[in-house]
């Protein structure tokens, strides 16, 4: 036989079990000079690249005999670049009391989303742990669609979907993309898909001459000239998992 007992609720509040998306920065050197050069050089010209994002900062790629970071001054250089440290994990018994002490808390069991090819940002940063932001390879909102051409000043992000240029992205422009980056016209600038370490995103140009891609982080420069039979070509860019790292692969597309 059931028996039902009436129980007496808080009139003032309640507790309940939240998500909160993060974003991850799998720190691999303790050298903040260098991390904030990083950080300037990917993202100095994207300033609503983030925006108060909460982020857990992953100790474990750093060497077990390194010291950790000043945690102190690491917490305000991220939160200058608009993001909102909370948490931590991995990491030496040291490394995390330092951690603690600096007001951030253990985080052991966060997850950091990987993808067939995962591949680090430059600058050490994962994609979201888990629970993420729904995958940007099949994203709910709609590719942001641009129909005139890039000037050389301009800059176009497509936050958390993929992005199709119908016209030319002039030297000087920069197109951003969490997802795929399309380019039916040729691409002279620079194009940055996966913007949030999307290894699986791609970039599609009808004519390649750019300045710059970057899928996840991994990214080229016009100082390492281009192959003669991808360079003005239709191509498309992916990054691939070797022994020695991710690396960037461009193939011409069948016309």
């Amino acid at each position: 036989m059931s028996v039902a007992i009436a129980g007496n609720a808080p009139a003032t509040f309640e507790i309940k079990s939240a998500n909160l998306p993060l974003v991850a920065l799998r720190l691999k050197s303790t050298d903040l000079d260098a991390l904030a050069a990083e950080l300037s050089r990917q993202y100095g010209d994207i300033p609503d690249f983030f925006d108060n994002d909460p982020l857990v900062v992953d100790l474990s790629p750093l060497p077990a005999d390194a010291p950790g970071p000043d945690f102190v001054a690491l917490i305000a250089l991220l939160r200058f670049h608009r993001l909102a440290p909370l948490a931590f994990k991995g990491g030496t018994a040291q490394q995390a009391a330092a951690a603690l002490a600096a007001g951030l808390v253990g985080a052991p069991d966060a997850a950091t989303v990987k993808t067939a090819t995962t591949a680090q940002q430059a600058i050490g940063q994962s994609p979201p742990a888990a629970p993420a932001e729904p995958p940007l390879a099949g994203a709910q909102l709609p590719a942001l669609v641009i129909d005139k051409p890039l000037r050389s000043g301009q800059q176009v992000y497509a936050r958390g979907r993929d992005l199709v240029v119908m016209a030319m992205v002039n030297a000087g422009a920069e197109v951003i993309a969490d997802g795929h980056i399309h380019v039916y016209a040729p691409l002279r600038g620079k194009a940055i898909a996966g913007a949030r370490g999307n290894a699986d995103a791609r970039i599609f140009a009808l004519s390649l001459e750019p300045e710059l891609i970057s899928i996840a982080g991994i990214y080229r420069t016009t100082e390492n000239a281009l192959p003669p039979d991808i360079w003005g070509r239709a191509t498309q860019v992916r990054l691939v998992a070797g022994p020695e790292g991710e690396r960037l692969v461009m193939e011409p597309l069948s016309s």
